[in-house]
């Protein structure tokens, strides 16, 4: 066994990293696992929050995929638009403004970071008044009073109560406000690569700043295109309160802006349904995995640990 001065050698040297890994572990294992692991177990109750859960198997998921028609026809649908329209747009977009402000001066470059960063420092709720005003549905409302003015149209439009309107609304508000940590990451990962590695690739034919990207700057930068990708999956998934902010009702008319989160906190919170809100919960994180680890394999280098 090893004495005491070896342990107090140990403690002094190894000590305090693994008291901050300690501290880290209980948060996670306090706000993460347990959290995942009561949502597991609530999935397969009945439980209203004022009786104790009863054990019901598989039937909050067979209720889900067979006849829960708001989750299969709406629901979903309406999930997977937002995601492959505000995940990839958003990612893409990201990209593209961290690799322009790449090429400007330092100040401006900084001015302009903060500028786009910005709005994804302002919640969900006060970006919603804003575009509320804009999208109001009387004729003050900015949209109407120019569509008014111009006499393109002949009365006001509710905007936010259409289901027409209502999902283009918030896809034009989440791709406003996604340049979040991502973005700022992507923009890191950029001025972080050597100029020389530019000039080595024009010695070897690379000429054109979309063969820079492709070949140099992408390839140069995964650990920050993963880390972005993650960040808008999970950011993307998670989304739900500016569709209800924005109509201000949930569910939203017509269910045109219902996304699966919307749907959580219509079982969860408004009918007291726990059991199946955590059913629904968990095939949401399945689906937040899935496309992590599709991210994972896309972007992570043969020697990094997949996620």
């Amino acid at each position: 066994m090893p004495n005491k001065d070896t342990l107090q050698r140990w403690f002094t040297r190894e000590g305090n990293a693994y008291l901050f890994l300690g501290m880290y572990a209980l948060l996670f294992i306090t706000f993460i696992v347990v959290p995942v692991l009561v949502a597991f177990f609530l999935s397969f109750t009945f439980f209203d929050t004022i009786q104790l859960p009863t054990f019901t198997g598989l039937k909050n998921y067979i209720v889900l995929l067979t006849q829960d028609d708001v989750f299969m026809k709406y629901v979903l649908p309406n999930t997977i638009q937002f995601a492959v329209i505000v995940g990839p747009g958003g990612y893409v977009l990201s990209f593209f403004l961290a690799w322009v402000l790449a090429q400007l001066p330092k100040i401006p470059r900084t001015l302009f970071a903060l500028i786009l960063y910005s709005p994804s420092m302002t919640s969900g709720v006060a970006m919603a008044v804003v575009w509320k005003t804009l999208f109001s549905g009387d004729q003050n409302g900015y949209l109407n009073s120019f569509l008014l003015e111009w006499r393109l149209i002949q009365e006001p439009v509710q905007w936010l109560q259409s289901p027409q309107a209502l999902m283009p609304i918030m896809l034009i508000v989440t791709l406003w406000s996604s340049m979040g940590i991502g973005f700022l990451a992507m923009l890191a990962g950029i001025l972080e690569i050597n100029p020389e590695m530019y000039e080595a690739g024009s010695l070897d034919g690379i000429s054109t700043r979309l063969q820079e990207i492709f070949y140099i700057t992408i390839p140069s930068m995964k650990p920050q295109m993963l880390f972005g990708a993650v960040m808008a999956i999970v950011s993307t998934f998670q989304a739900g309160a500016i569709g209800v902010t924005l109509s201000g009702a949930n569910p939203t008319p017509q269910y045109a802006g219902q996304l699966i989160v919307n749907h959580i906190e219509d079982y969860g919170f408004l009918r007291y349904e726990m059991g199946y809100a955590a059913a629904v919960s968990v095939v949401l994180l399945f689906m937040v995995l899935f496309f992590t680890r599709l991210a994972n394999k896309l972007f992570a280098s043969d020697n990094e640990v997949n996620l």
